[in-house]
């Protein structure tokens, strides 16, 4: 299947490891220029150089998006520099935690406004141009009671609710939105690399739950957003995709 990615122009915020690096790969790969970022400068030199065997486009700065205003300062770069975006994939995360106020802020601030500012900053060029594809990331720990009363689960939950307002409201400017929530992923200095060597117990709990009997893949996860942002998926708006495997006991109606 033709993807019809070719020529397209991708923003990725947060994609130099795991699954935004396989996000970024897969699109590089089917055509796509890309602009990145991640909060370290020696991640975004990697990533860049690694992309750019694909033979496309990429150009990429770190920035942190807790800082708002160096942050919205990014992003008007970013759409400037690739010559505007055709398709936003924001992933920056705060991860889990609890015990403290500081995980809400921080929750908040990565986990929503993140996307928001982002949305924020590259919708006006979708307008104008009548096109465009969104795709946020959301976790199955937003359908699942999983990991305790976590402000990371509570805030990811809030983007699907604002994913289909958003496809709703700008589907006349020919403007798709959708949401990919992946269920438990591991990657080398992943977080179930790390549960997995610290939360033994825990982590075979998790795997016991998969009918595979392994988790997830970054580029199983790249595949799914690949297909939501591409024009191949024109009829896809408003949507929530769960990737997991069939981790989730949920029936999805």
């Amino acid at each position: 299947m033709d993807l019809g990615l070719q020529g397209k122009k991708a923003m990725l915020v947060g994609a130099a490891r795991g699954i935004g690096m396989a996000i970024a790969e897969t699109l590089a790969r089917e055509g796509c220029d890309l602009v990145i970022a991640a909060r370290s400068e020696d991640s975004v030199k990697d990533a860049v150089a690694a992309l750019k065997r694909y033979g496309t486009n990429v150009i990429g700065r770190p920035v942190n998006v807790r800082k708002a205003d160096d942050y919205k300062a990014w992003l008007t770069w970013a759409d400037e520099a690739i010559g505007g975006v055709d398709i936003l994939v924001p992933l920056s995360s705060s991860g889990g935690g609890m015990g403290s106020e500081k995980y809400w802020t921080n929750a908040f601030e990565t986990d929503v406004m993140g996307p928001v500012r982002a949305v924020e900053a590259v919708i006006p060029g979708m307008t104008e141009r009548k096109s465009g594809s969104i795709v946020l990331i959301g976790t199955t720990s937003v359908g699942e009671a999983m990991g305790g009363p976590q402000a990371y689960n509570a805030m990811k939950a809030s983007l699907i609710t604002w994913g289909k307002q958003l496809a709703l409201f700008h589907g006349k400017d020919n403007i798709r939105v959708n949401v990919v929530s992946p269920g438990p992923v591991e990657f080398e200095g992943g977080n179930w690399d790390m549960i997995k060597g610290t939360m033994e117990k825990f982590y075979q709990s998790q795997l016991r739950q998969q009918p595979t009997g392994r988790l997830g893949t970054p580029d199983e996860i790249a595949r799914c957003v690949a297909f939501l942002a591409s024009p191949a998926a024109s009829w896809c708006n408003g949507s929530h995709l769960v990737v997991d495997g069939g981790f989730t006991n949920r029936t999805h109606f």
